[in-house]
């Protein structure tokens, strides 16, 4: 498995709502709340050969509130 992040900015007043949506879609491992330019930081994983941007393109950016993203890919953890 491949981890990675995103950084989720959501249109004003649906931060909660997005991460609800994002919880019961049961694609994410960890949802945060942050201050700062983003909203919400996320951990996923998926299976090595699997295509980030697609999954990002077809499962995240496809939930009502969110306004941009920022993807951090990961390497080794520690």
């Amino acid at each position: 498995m491949i981890a990675f992040f995103v950084q989720i900015k959501c249109e004003l007043g649906r931060a909660y709502e997005v991460a609800n949506a994002l919880s019961e879609a049961e694609i994410a491992s960890e949802i945060y709340s942050t201050a700062g330019n983003y909203d919400l930081l996320v951990k996923f994983y998926v299976e090595r050969g699997t295509d980030i941007g697609h999954f990002i393109n077809e499962k995240v950016q496809v939930i009502p509130g969110i306004r941009d993203t920022y993807t951090i890919i990961t390497f080794k953890a520690f």
